[in-house]
């Protein structure tokens, strides 16, 4: 059953994907970051949101099974 709760882990988990696969709206060199182009730094700056979001993910599917087993550990 889709709760509420699980379509928010639903597209925390979904937001990365979409941001990297939309390739048209990073594909430019400016502006640059320390000397890396935009491409570049747009990206790694994505493998750290990423993994932020993967973990709030994780922790929202923590509490959502207390929640369902009646928040028995």
């Amino acid at each position: 059953m889709v709760t509420p709760l699980r379509a928010v882990i639903g597209l925390l988990l979904a937001a990365p994907w979409v941001a990297i696969l939309w390739v048209g709206s990073y594909a430019k060199v400016d502006p640059t970051f320390i000397g890396i182009p935009f491409f570049y730094w747009y990206q790694i700056l994505w493998v750290v949101i990423a993994s932020a979001l993967t973990g709030t993910a994780y922790l929202l599917w923590q509490r959502d099974q207390r929640a369902r087993r009646g928040g028995a550990r």
